[in-house]
Order: structure tokens, then sequence, then C-alpha cells
């Protein structure tokens, strides 16, 4: 068998990293479907459209911000507008293509599932960290994730007020 290129304490930190993600976003989904009957890759979509400007995104840029579900957004998004959590407009700038826009349906279910989310976020992930672990945390996965990326796709309550201003 080839030398691997980890050492045992990086295999272990990967395993452990895996594991919680796996386990952490398994509670808030079971949270979110039985307190909101939301599924999680909803809430996803949700906040990236909350977040976006004018609450529209191009089908394209929507694959490429949404964190859980990359692969299925045009089912997903079939599915949310049957819901009425969202709808897809006729893109202005080009009339042959189309946007995903959220619906004000959509960002009162995003409203109302936040803190649903919140509370899971900090029982299920928060409560095990120190803070200088958070710190340590959040410098080592932020420099592995996209620099385009600095707005948190998981905390929408800054991006719902701020649109609601508008």
């Amino acid at each position: 068998m080839a030398q691997s290129p980890l050492n045992d304490q990086e295999m272990a930190a990967w395993r452990a990293f895996l594991r919680a993600q796996v386990t952490v976003l398994g509670a808030l989904e079971r949270e979110l479907e039985s307190e909101r009957g939301l599924p999680i890759a909803f809430y996803d979509v949700l906040v990236v459209l909350s977040e976006a400007d004018g609450g529209r995104l191009r089908m394209s840029e929507l694959a490429k911000r949404v964190v859980l579900s990359r692969s299925g957004v045009t089912r997903l998004v079939d599915r949310m507008e049957r819901e009425g959590l969202v709808q897809r407009e006729q893109c202005p700038a080009d009339r042959r293509g189309y946007e995903t826009v959220i619906t004000a349906e959509g960002r009162e279910v995003l409203r109302k599932a936040w803190p649903v989310h919140a509370r899971g976020v900090a029982e299920h992930f928060a409560r095990h960290l120190s803070k200088e672990e958070a710190d340590v945390i959040a410098d080592a996965l932020g420099r592995m994730s996209p620099s385009d990326s600095d707005s948190c796709p998981w905390s929408p309550t800054d991006a719902l007020e701020d649109r609601a201003s508008r």
C-alpha cells in the first residue's frame, strides 16, 4: 500500500469533520422538517435568494451558491415553485433566460424557519466549542472556502431586514 499523504492526526480530523457534518446537518434537517415542514435544501435556496440583489438569481448562479443541493437545483426549484416559495421570471437583461425569485411567502417561511435553524446550530454545533475553538475552526475552514463566499448562507436575518426596508 502506498504511503498516505495524511498523518494520523490529519486523517482523524478529516473523519471527525465528516461525521460532525452528517450529524449536525441531519439534526438540522429533522428539526426544520418537524417544526416547520421545511426541507433543509429549501432553506438553503431561500437564504441564498434572500441575500441576492432583488431576491433573484439565474439558475446557473443559484446552483453555484447553494450549499446542499447543487446537482438537483432545477428539480428543487420546481418543487419550491409548486409550494409558492419561489417563482421563475424572464430575465430582464436577457429575454431568453429565466431567474428564480423568492416570493413574499418564501420570505415569510424563511423568517419563521430562522429561529429553528439558529437554535439547532447553537445546540448541535456551537455549544460544543469554546470561543477559541470556534475561532480556529472558522479560520481553518474559511481558508478552504472560495473567497467570494464571505456572506454566510445560513443566517438570513440581515438579508431579510435589508430587503424589507426597500
